[in-house]
C-alpha cells in the first residue's frame, strides 16, 4: 500500500485537482491519499502546521504551491526533509536554484505554464479568481501537464510497489516545457500538438504581465490594465487548447489513459475502443 501526502500551501492551477490525478474513478487500489491545505495562505505558519500530517506516515510527500523559494514553502521543506519529497510549482525556473532543490534531496516539477493569477485587490474578485483557474486547468489539462504530472507520480508510486523507500526512491527533477508537456499527449495531428504548444507558451508569459500587476506598479490604471490583459491571455491560451483537443476529436483520436484497479496505466485512442 503506498501512501501518498500532498502539502498544498497557497493555489495553483494544478493544486486543485492534482490528488484526484491518481484516482480518477475512485476505483483504484494499493494507494491511499491524504491532504492537508492552508487556503489561500503559505506563510510559514501554515507550513509547520503541515507537521500535522507526520502522524499518517506517507511514503512520499508532494509539496505544492506558488514560488518554492518563498519562506512558506521553504520552511515545509525544512520540516519534511526526512521523508522523500517533491516539490511542485511555477519556480524556481533558474537551474541554479533548482539545482540547489535537488541537492537538497528534493524532487521538483516546476510549471512555468501555471501562472500567477493578478492577485490585486483593484481587479481580483472571487468571481475573476475561479474564472482564471477554470482557464489555467484547461491549459493544464489539455496541454499535458496535468498527464506528466501523474505519470512522474506513479513512477513513484511504482517504485513503492516494488519494496523501495527513503532515499532508495528515485524522485523526479523536471522543469516542464511546451515541448515536453505536449509530447505526453500523443497528438495524432501535428496542428493540434502545434495549437497546444501555442497554449503553453501563452500560459508561461501571463506571468510578465500580471507579476508587474502584483509587485512593480503603483498606479491603479497600470495594475489593472496589466492584471487584465495577463487575465485575457490565459482566457486566449484556454480557448488554443480547446481547439487543440477538437481537432483530435474530430479524428477520433484522443488519446486516453485511465488507471486500472491495479494502478496500471491503461491506453485507448478511438471513442469505442477498451482500455488496454
Amino acid at each position: 500500500m503506498a501512501k501518498v501526502g500532498f502539502v498544498k500551501l497557497g493555489n495553483l492551477g494544478t493544486s486543485q485537482g492534482i490528488d484526484l490525478l491518481l484516482d480518477e474513478i475512485a476505483q483504484r487500489e494499493g494507494i491511499e491519499v491524504r491532504v492537508l491545505g492552508s487556503g489561500a495562505k503559505m506563510t510559514p505558519k501554515e507550513a509547520e502546521e503541515s507537521a500535522e500530517l507526520k502522524q499518517w506516515g506517507p511514503d512520499f510527500v508532494i509539496i505544492i504551491s506558488p514560488n518554492a523559494m518563498a519562506p512558506g514553502p521553504t520552511k515545509a521543506r525544512e520540516i519534511w526533509s526526512d521523508t522523500p519529497t517533491i516539490v511542485i510549482s511555477d519556480g524556481p525556473t533558474k537551474k541554479d536554484d533548482r539545482k540547489a532543490i535537488e541537492e537538497a534531496g528534493f524532487g521538483y516539477i516546476i510549471i512555468p505554464m501555471d501562472p500567477l493569477i493578478g492577485a490585486k485587490r483593484q481587479f481580483l474578485d472571487a468571481t475573476e479568481m475561479i474564472s482564471f483557474n477554470s482557464d489555467v486547468l484547461k491549459v493544464l489539462s489539455l496541454t499535458g501537464v496535468s498527464r506528466l504530472v501523474k505519470e512522474e507520480l506513479d513512477k513513484v508510486i511504482a517504485q513503492v510497489d516494488a519494496g523501495k523507500s527513503g532515499k532508495e526512491l528515485e524522485l523526479p527533477h523536471i522543469l516542464v516545457t511546451p515541448e515536453k508537456c505536449t509530447e505526453r499527449m500523443n497528438f495524432s495531428n501535428p496542428y493540434a500538438r502545434a495549437k497546444a504548444m501555442a497554449a503553453a507558451h501563452i500560459a508561461s508569459k501571463v506571468p510578465d504581465l500580471t507579476f508587474k500587476a502584483c509587485f512593480v506598479y503603483k498606479d491603479i490604471e497600470d495594475i489593472v490594465l496589466a492584471a487584465a490583459a495577463g487575465h485575457e491571455m490565459m482566457r486566449i491560451a484556454a480557448k488554443l487548447a480547446e481547439e487543440s483537443r477538437e481537432i483530435e476529436k474530430t479524428l477520433d483520436e484522443v488519446s486516453r489513459m485511465p488507471h486500472a484497479k491495479s494502478g496500471e496505466t491503461l491506453s485507448k485512442m478511438k471513442l469505442y475502443e477498451k482500455p488496454q
